[in-house]
C-alpha cells in the first residue's frame, strides 16, 4: 500500500511539472522584434485598444503584459492616433527617443516614447500625409543618415510604396512617394483577386544593394507568402527575386506564412518574424513565429532562409 501510495505520489508531482511548464504560442499578427539594451521586444497587431509588448532576454522565455501605457500595453488608444483596426507595429530608435510606427483607422501614425515599453504617445494627434488610406510603414535610416518611410497604400489593391520621411518624423514628402512593389506574378495572387495583396514591407541594406521584403496573397489565403526585390537606391526602382516566395506553407509546413519584420539577434543571426495562420484549418487567432535568413557569398547576395530553424513563440501558461 505504501509503495502504491509513494507511486501515486510520484506521478501526481510529475504531472504537475509537466503542468507548470507548459507552453501557449504567442498569438499576434504582423509581428516586429526590436532589440535593445540586451533585451528583445516583440509588438504585433492582437488587441482592439492599443498594441500588446511581450519582454524577452534570450527570444526563448517571454514575459507578457510588461508595457507602461495602460492596461499593460505600449501603445494605448486615446494616447495617440486611431480608435479602432491596431495593425503593424513597427519600432524605430533616434536620438534616445523610441518611435512607434503603426497603423489605425487604415491610416499611418508615429508615436514617441522614452522606453521601448511605451508609453508611445503624440503631442499633437495626427496621421501621416497621403491621398489614401495607408497601412503597415516601415521606417527605414539609410548609412548617409537620410529617412524613408516604406508603407502600403489602399490603391487598386495593397501596394508598397516608399517616401522621404522629415528627419523630426513628423511627416513625408508626399509629392515624392514612388510605387515600389505590387502583386502582379501567379504566387503572389493565387485567388486570382481583382483587388491584389501586395504588403508588409521591411528594409535591410546589405553590401550597398536594397532588400524589399514584402507579403503577397490576402492574409486570409493559405499562399500568403514572402517575396523579396532588390534595388541599387532606396527609392527604387525594384527587381524581385526569381527565387520568390521565399517563405510559404511549403518550406514551412504551416499556412498564412507572412507579415514580419527583419531583426538581428544577439547571436549575430539575421532572424525575421512572422505570423501564420492559428492552424491549417482555421485563420485566427495568428501565431507568431521566427526563423532564420541569411545573404550569400554571390555577387550580388541573395537572401537565403533556413527552414529549419522555424519555431513559434512560446510563454508559460
Amino acid at each position: 500500500m505504501k509503495a502504491v501510495f509513494l507511486l501515486c505520489a510520484l506521478l501526481a508531482a510529475m504531472t504537475a511539472k509537466a503542468q507548470s511548464t507548459q507552453k501557449d504560442t504567442i498569438q499576434l499578427a504582423d509581428p516586429t522584434i526590436f532589440y535593445d539594451n540586451g533585451q528583445y521586444y516583440l509588438y504585433g497587431t492582437g488587441s482592439n485598444r492599443g498594441f500588446p509588448v511581450y519582454q524577452s532576454p534570450d527570444l526563448i522565455n517571454w514575459k507578457a503584459g510588461v508595457g507602461r501605457a495602460e492596461g499593460g500595453l505600449a501603445l494605448a488608444k486615446g494616447d495617440s492616433y486611431g480608435d479602432k483596426l491596431f495593425w503593424a507595429p513597427q519600432i524605430f530608435k533616434s536620438n534616445r527617443k523610441y518611435y512607434m510606427a503603426y497603423a489605425a483607422n487604415e491610416d499611418v501614425a508615429i508615436a514617441e516614447s522614452n522606453s521601448p515599453l511605451g508609453p508611445f504617445k503624440q503631442a499633437a494627434i495626427k496621421k501621416i500625409s497621403g491621398p489614401v488610406h495607408q497601412i503597415d510603414p516601415f521606417i527605414f535610416k539609410d548609412t548617409d543618415g537620410k529617412l524613408y518611410l516604406y508603407f502600403v497604400r489602399l490603391q487598386n489593391g495593397n501596394r508598397v510604396f516608399v517616401a522621404p520621411l522629415k528627419s523630426d518624423l513628423s511627416d513625408i514628402d508626399t509629392a515624392a512617394a514612388k510605387e515600389c512593389v505590387n502583386s502582379s506574378m501567379e504566387w503572389e495572387n493565387t485567388a486570382h483577386k481583382n483587388w491584389p495583396v501586395c504588403e508588409g514591407p521591411t528594409v535591410i541594406k546589405h553590401n550597398g544593394l536594397y532588400y524589399l521584403l514584402y507579403s503577397s496573397n490576402d492574409y486570409q489565403n493559405i499562399d500568403y507568402a514572402i517575396g523579396y526585390a532588390t534595388s541599387t537606391s532606396p527609392m527604387g526602382p525594384w527587381t524581385k527575386s526569381p527565387d520568390n516566395p521565399i517563405i510559404s506553407r511549403h518550406l514551412v509546413g504551416f499556412n498564412g506564412t507572412g507579415h514580419g519584420d527583419l531583426f538581428v539577434g544577439k547571436d549575430g543571426y539575421l532572424y525575421y518574424v512572422l505570423h501564420t495562420h492559428h492552424s491549417n484549418n482555421l485563420v485566427g487567432r495568428r501565431k507568431t513565429a521566427v526563423i532564420r535568413l541569411a545573404f550569400t557569398a554571390d555577387k550580388p547576395s541573395k537572401l537565403v532562409v533556413n527552414k529549419d530553424s522555424f519555431r513559434f513563440l512560446t510563454i508559460d501558461k
